[in-house]
């Protein structure tokens, strides 16, 4: 028997049993099939290194056990965890992921929902790009079952979404800020396209008037969710002088970046301006000072995502179509 193009009819001819029998086994339908047969059957494919063919199967059973997971910036490390949450519960009902990176670019976004549909995906979830804003284009045409994640927004063909409540985030971590006694408290945010950063804003603007504190348009900078940008917006509040003695970042990075400019201008964390971020990346713990942050359960974030869809796919029927998942607080030294 040839090894490197053995087929299922080799194995059911070596085996003894009908080709039925053992696509039933490698295609895990086999619950009125014998423990013996079943393992003769998978010890036979793996002598010969059998490896079943994903795209004649997805042709019987309208699946291919893929899901795709698009994600807007690989390089920031709270898109990995998710990614990690994601493929760990894939991996428990044999699920494959396909992770494709956006870099923020609808265009490109969009290209690859064209791509994972072409791929025949069961399902997508991705983190949408933050300069959508209102172009719907590209997802509202798509045919895959969609899950959003991270980031809200309105589509009828939507299947699910699981998020968290970037309002009531935000308030607590600049209620916390002005317990702290910080009363001149700038925002560095990122674009404010999505719904996510207008919630974390009005969060912010919250905070500020149940505290008794006049709202500032100055001192809220908006720009992207990278660390340059924390960089350049904490220079500019520098060198306008603005009299602020606390910062609320839209996220860690932009809080790392901030941090580091502030230390080259000797301005000493948390003693002359205190700083949170919001996410708690690994790299939140490293920076010194420790960064205080707003913990998102990311990692439940992908692994409920990839939940919900399977739940979808497998019994067409969802308990909850939006799922709003805990923040936490993490009490550092930078406030």
């Amino acid at each position: 028997m040839e090894k490197r193009h053995i087929t299922i009819k080799d194995i059911a001819k070596e085996a003894g049993v009908s080709t039925a029998t053992v696509s039933m086994v490698f295609n895990n339908k086999d619950k009125n099939i014998s423990k013996a047969t079943r393992d003769k059957i998978l010890k036979i494919g793996k002598d010969f290194n059998y490896i079943p063919n994903s795209i004649a199967r997805s042709l019987v059973t309208k699946r291919t056990n893929t899901l795709g997971l698009l994600v807007p910036d690989i390089v920031n490390p709270f898109f990995p965890e998710i990614a990690r949450g994601a493929e760990d519960r894939a991996r428990e009902s044999s699920y494959s992921i396909i992770i494709c990176n956006t870099d923020d670019d609808v265009e490109r976004e969009n290209n690859y929902l064209n791509v994972l549909s072409e791929k025949m995906v069961d399902g997508i979830i991705l983190t949408h790009s933050a300069n959508r804003s209102d172009e719907k284009k590209g997802l509202e045409s798509c045919r895959v079952p969609l899950i959003l994640i991270d980031r809200d927004y309105d589509l009828e063909n939507l299947i699910g979404k699981v998020l968290i409540d970037n309002t009531s985030a935000s308030y607590d971590g600049v209620s916390y800020l002005i317990e702290k006694n910080y009363k001149k408290i700038a925002y560095i945010a990122g674009p404010l396209n999505t719904r996510t950063a207008k919630d974390r804003l009005n969060g912010y603007k919250k905070a500020l008037y149940d505290h008794s504190i006049e709202y500032d348009e100055n001192l809220v900078l908006v720009g992207e969710y990278r660390s340059q940008w924390g960089s350049d917006a904490s220079l500019r509040l520098i060198e306008n002088a603005y009299d602020i003695d606390a910062i609320f970042c839209g996220n860690d990075l932009i809080a790392i970046g901030a941090m580091k400019t502030l230390g080259e201008h000797n301005i000493k964390i948390p003693d002359d301006i205190g700083i949170m971020g919001f996410d708690d990346i690994y790299i939140s713990s490293l920076v010194n000072p420790e960064l205080t942050t707003i913990k998102q359960p990311n990692y439940k974030m992908g692994y409920e995502a990839v939940n919900m869809m399977i739940d979808y796919l497998e019994n067409e029927n969802i308990k909850e179509k939006t799922l709003i998942l805990n923040t936490d607080l993490i009490i550092r030294k930078s406030c």
